[in-house]
């Protein structure tokens, strides 16, 4: 394959722009983010398989999202699947021909896990990457135990390198990522501001960041600041 095909491979990872290392508050997900990170720049020092698990809103998409950008921006082939919504897909034809990445990041695990062809071809594949040398990144709700598959091979091939369980972030991690994510996008967001959104909204992560987003377009169109007054108008018309 050359250079060019390889380079090809990724066109349709749909990426977040924002899931990057620099723009993940990690809190007390530093190990993971730190061996995610070492994964991704092929550190000879990190096994070349990590699975991430815990519940929705803690972190592990935007880990996975961030070790394919950094990856391809260094010139090496990725692939990054949301099996979420390729469940309902034939598994061999999704999963066909991914060895040929160098990091291949697979979500949702837990989305395919026990349906009809699923585990198998999962098993066949990550025999694939070990022998390719692919460097690999599992992302699930539960640790490969906890999984329920049915093909006991399959849950052993998962825990294979590191299994990090993923910390919920604290109400001061919140305000830090709120506050972090607002300067990435070039927002002011004072801290009281901040506080505001944090205990007058739902204590999740994936909620207040897409909040803050509409609260960004909200403010450009009206040409305001993020003030506390308009935050509670907006949240009315919400």
């Amino acid at each position: 394959m050359s250079t060019e095909q390889q380079r090809q491979l990724p066109l349709d990872l749909r990426l977040r722009d924002t899931s990057r290392f620099a723009g993940f508050y990690p809190g007390g997900n530093r190990l993971a983010r730190d061996a995610v990170e070492a994964l991704a720049v092929g550190s000879a020092m990190t096994a070349p398989q990590i699975l991430l698990h815990g519940p929705a809103g803690v972190g592990k998409t935007h880990l996975l999202q961030a070790a394919c950008h950094q990856t391809y921006e260094r010139g090496e082939p990725v692939a990054y699947l949301p099996l979420a919504e390729l469940a309902t897909a034939p598994p061999l034809a999704v999963l066909d021909g991914l060895e040929r990445a160098r990091l291949l990041a697979l979500d949702d695990l837990d989305a395919v896990i026990g349906r009809a062809g699923w585990d198998e071809a999962l098993f066949g594949l990550l025999n694939r990457l070990r022998d390719s040398g692919c460097r690999v990144l599992l992302a699930a709700l539960a640790a490969p135990d906890g999984l329920a598959s049915p093909l006991p091979d399959l849950t052993s091939r998962l825990a294979w390198g590191p299994v990090f369980r993923m910390q919920a972030p604290e109400e001061d991690d919140l305000k830090r990522i709120l506050a972090q994510r607002a300067a990435l996008r070039g927002l002011e967001l004072p801290e009281t501001v901040a506080d505001y959104l944090v205990r007058h909204y739902r204590r999740d992560l994936v909620a207040l960041l897409q909040l803050l987003d509409r609260l960004d377009l909200a403010a450009l169109a009206e040409q305001r600041r993020l003030t506390i007054p308009f935050i509670r108008d907006q949240l009315a018309r919400f």
